[in-house]
C-alpha cells in the first residue's frame, strides 16, 4: 500500500531537522504495517527504542503520518503519575500547535474533555492523552462507547507508551491463578470498543512484553515467548550514550568509560538510609570515612561542573547549568535523612571555603585530579587546577549548589519545565529521589549519578529506567561522568543490559526466534524454565564467546590451598604428562565439574563488598553448553585452556582508582585460541596464579578459572534463581 507522505501533517515532521533519514525510514515502516498488518493487545506493533533515545518524537511523526493515511484519532496512554501525563500533553501540543490553530486537529487530557463536544469538533482529527490509571482508562472506554460512539467507527491509533510499566502485567491469584491486572484489562475493553483500531506499545525495556504468561514448550527443552505483529526499531543517533558505554566500553582500559564506575561499599549505603549515630555522626560529615564515596562523589561533581563551564567558557559557548542525582532508597524518610546530610556537608564546604581555604583546596585538588585522567584521556582540554579552585571556592560562597528533595509528583510537577525536564535552577543542581524520577523525566546535563536501590527481586524494566545517566550527552561531559553504585547492584545492571541486548539483537535478527530460558534446578540439572519466573538480575545471558569467572575474590592460606592446588595439578598431570599444556585438550565434563568444585573450595569472595560468584550456577552452565553440543561425539565435552606461572595482581589501576583484576585471559592470547578452537564446545580455562604477596594474595599458588562459550552458543538466558 502506498503511503501518503505529502499530506496535511507529516510533511512538518520531515521538514524538521531533528528527523535523521533514519527516522523517516523507521516511521514509514511503522505506519506501512499499521495499515496492512493485524495489531492487538495480545499481537501488539512494538516501537523498541533505548531509555531516554527519542522514542516520543518518533511516535508522535507516526501519529502525523497515520493521520495523513486514515487514522483520524489517536490515544496516547502515558504512565501513570499527573506530571508525565501534563508534560505528555504539552509535547503534543507544542508538536502539533498549528494544526490546532487551524481546527484541524483536537488535543485533550480524557480527564478534562469539555462536555458536548460538537459534530464540528468531532470531525476534526483527535489525539487523547490518557494516564493508565483506573479512573482515566474508564473514562476513556466510556467517551468510545456510550459519550460519543461515532468515534468507536473510526480508525484509532493506540500508543501504549512504556509499554511494561502497567499495561503488561501480570499477577497470581489463589482461586484463578495467573490473571491479567486491571489496566491489562481496560486496554482489552478499549481494543473491543474501537473495532477498527490498531494497538502499537512503546517501550526501551522490552523484557516484560516477552515474558507474558503465554509460554510454548518446543522440543521439551525451550519456552517461546509472545511475539508482537511486527517490531519496528527506533535508530540510535551517534550522541546517544546507553548501556554500551556504561557496561561494555567501560571495560575497554583507559578509554574514557573505563572512569565512569565507581564502587560504594555497603556499609556506606547502609548508613545512607537512615540515621544511626553510632556509625555516623552528621556533623562530621566533611571528615568521617563514612561517607567517603558520598563526599568523594559531591566534590567530583562540582569541580566536574566547573572544568565544564570553564572549557565552555574557553569555546566561546554560554556555560551550562549540570546536575546531579542521587537515588539510594524508596523510602520518603531516607530521602529526608540524605537531604540532610548534603545539606551539612554543603555548609560544612561552604564555611571551609571562607574560613579554611586551604583544606577545602586539598579536598577539591583531588576531585581534580581524578577527573583530569578522564579529560585527558579524552585528550580535551583541562583548564588549570589555581582557574577551576578558584571558581569552585567562588561556586560554594555564592550558592550555586541547589539541593531539591523529590519524591512527590507535586515536587516533580514544580521542577518540570516545558520540555519535561526537571529545571535547572542553578548552575549546579542536586536531586535526591526515589521512583518518581524514573520513566519520562529526563535530567539534563547528568554528570554524577549515586545509585543504591537494592530490591529484594531486581525487576529489568523498573532498575534500566532508573539509569537517567542514559540519553543524549555531549563528549565533553562523558569526560567529567562518574556513576557510583555498589559492585552487586552494577553486576545486576550488567546481567541486564546483556540480556537486553541479547533480546533486541535476537529481535533484529529473526523476529520470530525464540530466545531459550533455562533455570538449574534442585538437583544442579539443567532444565527448561517459564521465563515469567525469571528474577532478571540473577541471570548470565550465554551468547557466543561469553566469559564467565570469579571477579572480587582473595586466595586462601597456605595450609588449606596447598593441598587443593597439589591435586589439581595431578588431575591435570594425567592428561598432559610433564605439564606440557600448550594447546587446549578436550576432557569429559565431569573432570571439568570436580575441578570447578575444588577451586571453589580455596577462593574466598569479597562479599562485605559485593561480590559474589555463584559457582553452582557457572558449573549447570558449563554442563547446558558441553550437553547442547550439535556433534553428538562431543556433548558432555569440554575444552581445556591450562596456563601456569602467572602473576596476575589482586588489584589494577583502573579509571585512576584501584579495582579488583577482572581478566586473567588476555583478549589477544587466549581469546583469540578460544575463538578458533570453542566452536560448539565450551572452553574452560585454568590459569595456576603464582598468587604472592606483593602481588595482593596471600603467597601461594591458586587456579583461576574462565569459563567461554562456545562459537554456536544460542542466545540463552540462563536463570541461577527463578522466582517461587
Amino acid at each position: 500500500m502506498a503511503l501518503n507522505d505529502s499530506g496535511t501533517f507529516y510533511p512538518s515532521f520531515t521538514n524538521d531537522p531533528r528527523y535523521t533519514d533514519a527516522d523517516k525510514v523507521c516511521v514509514r515502516e511503522v505506519v506501512s504495517k499499521l495499515l496492512t498488518e493485524t495489531t492487538s493487545e495480545a499481537k501488539p506493533a512494538m516501537l523498541l527504542g533505548k531509555i531516554q533515545s527519542g522514542k516520543t518524537k518518533t511516535f508522535l511523526a507516526a501519529i502525523a503520518l497515520a493521520f495523513d493515511n486514515s487514522f483520524d484519532v489517536a490515544i496516547i496512554l502515558t504512565k501513570g503519575t499527573k506530571a508525565l501525563t501534563k508534560q505528555t500533553i504539552a509535547r503534543v501540543r507544542k508538536e502539533f500547535a498549528a494544526y490546532v490553530s487551524q481546527d484541524k486537529l483536537k488535543i485533550f487530557d480524557i480527564m478534562t474533555v469539555p462536555s458536548g463536544l460538537t459534530p464540528y469538533e468531532l470531525s476534526q482529527k483527535i489525539i487523547f492523552v490518557s494516564k493508565k490509571q483506573a479512573d482515566n482508562m474508564d473514562r476513556l472506554v466510556k467517551h468510545f462507547h456510550e459519550t460519543y460512539p461515532e468515534l468507536a467507527q473510526r480508525r484509532v491509533l493506540i500508543i501504549d507508551d512504556e509499554a511494561d510499566y502497567a499495561s503488561v502485567g501480570f499477577r497470581h491469584t489463589k482461586d484463578d491463578g495467573t490473571v491479567p491486572n486491571r489496566t491489562t484489562r481496560q486496554i482489552d475493553r478499549l481494543r473491543t470498543v474501537t473495532p477498527h483500531s490498531a494497538f502499537m506499545q512503546v517501550t526501551a525495556t522490552p523484557y516484560s512484553l516477552y515474558l507474558q504468561p503465554e509460554d510454548l514448550q518446543i522440543n521439551g527443552n525451550e519456552f517461546k515467548p509472545i511475539r508482537p505483529a511486527f517490531t519496528s526499531l527506533v535508530p540510535i543517533s551517534p550522541a546517544y550514550v546507553g548501556g554500551d558505554f556504561y557496561f561494555d566500553q567501560s571495560q575497554e582500559d583507559k578509554s574514557v568509560a573505563s572512569f565512569l564506575y565507581q564502587p560504594v561499599d555497603l556499609t556506606e549505603l547502609g548508613i545512607l538510609r537512615k540515621q544511626d549515630r553510632r556509625r555516623f555522626r552528621i556533623e562530621e560529615c566533611l571528615t568521617s570515612p563514612a561517607i567517603s564515596v558520598l563526599r568523594s562523589a559531591i566534590c567530583n561533581f562540582i569541580v566536574g561542573g566547573i572544568i565544564r563551564r570553564l572549557q565552555d567558557e574557553k569555546d566561546g559557548l554560554p556555560p551550562k547549568k549540570f546536575s546531579f542525582l542521587v537515588h539510594v532508597e524508596a523510602q520518603k524518610a531516607a530521602h529526608a535523612w540524605q537531604e540532610s546530610i548534603v545539606m551539612k556537608l554543603n555548609e560544612k564546604l561552604l564555611d571551609a571555603a571562607r574560613n579554611t581555604p586551604d583544606v577545602l583546596r586539598d579536598i577539591l585538588t583531588s576531585s581534580f585530579n581524578d577527573l583530569s585522567n578522564s579529560i585527558q584521556a579524552m585528550g580535551h582540554y583541562l583548564p588549570p587546577l589555581d582557574d577551576v579552585l578558584r571558581d569552585s571556592l567562588k561556586a560554594l560562597v555564592d550558592g550555586w549548589l541547589m539541593i531539591a528533595k523529590v519524591n512527590s509528583e507535586r515536587q516533580v510537577e514544580e521542577l518540570l519545565d516545558d520540555e519535561g525536564q526537571l529545571h535547572l535552577r542553578t548552575p549546579l543542581n542536586i536531586f535526591i529521589g526515589g521512583q518518581i524520577l524514573d520513566r519520562g523525566v529526563t535530567i539534563a546535563n547528568l554528570i554524577g549519578f549515586f545509585y543504591g536501590r537494592r530490591p529484594m527481586i531486581y525487576q529489568q524494566d523498573t532498575v534500566l529506567q532508573h539509569s537517567r545517566m542514559f540519553g543524549f550527552r555531549p563528549k565533553e561531559d562523558l569526560a567529567v561522568t562518574r556513576f557510583y553504585t555498589e559492585p552487586q547492584i552494577y553486576d545486576a545492571m550488567r546481567r541486564m543490559h546483556e540480556s537486553d541486548v541479547a533480546l533486541r539483537e535476537t529481535i533484529e535478527r529473526n523476529p520470530d526466534s525464540a530466545v531459550v530460558f533455562i533455570r538449574r534446578d534442585d538437583q544442579g540439572q539443567v532444565v527448561p524454565c517459564n521465563p515469567n519466573k525469571i528474577l532478571v538480575s540473577n541471570t548470565t545471558t550465554l551468547r557466543p564467546f561469553k566469559r564467565i569467572l570469579p571477579i572480587g575474590f582473595q586466595s586462601d592460606y597456605a595450609t588449606r590451598a596447598r593441598p587443593v592446588i597439589d591435586e589439581i595439578d595431578r588431575i591435570l598431570d594425567r592428561f598432559c604428562p610433564g605439564g606440557g599444556f600448550k594447546e587446549p585438550f578436550l576432557m569429559n565434563l565431569s573432570d571439568a565439574l570436580g575441578l570447578m568444585k575444588d577451586i571453589e573450595k580455596i577462593l574466598i569472595m569479597n562479599e562485605s563488598q559485593g561480590y559474589r560468584f555463584d559457582w553452582e550456577a557457572s558449573r549447570a552452565a558449563l554442563s547446558f553448553m558441553s550437553n547442547a553440543a550439535e556433534s553428538l561425539d562431543r556433548r558432555g565435552k569440554v575444552w581445556c585452556l591450562v596456563r601456569k606461572d602467572r602473576s596476575t595482581s589482586r588489584l589494577i589501576n583502573s579509571g585512576g582508582r584501584q579495582a579488583y583484576s577482572d581478566a586473567p585471559d588476555t583478549s589477544h592470547v587466549e581469546g583469540v585460541i578460544a575463538r578458533r578452537v570453542a566452536v560448539d564446545v565450551p572452553m574452560l580455562m585454568l590459569f595456576r596464579q603464582n598468587g604472592t604477596e606483593a602481588g595482593g594474595w596471600r603467597g601461594t599458588p591458586f587456579y583461576w578459572p574462565v569459563i567461554w562459550a562456545p562459537q554456536r552458543t544460542r542466545t540463552t538466558i540462563f536463570a541461577h534463581e527463578t522466582t517461587p
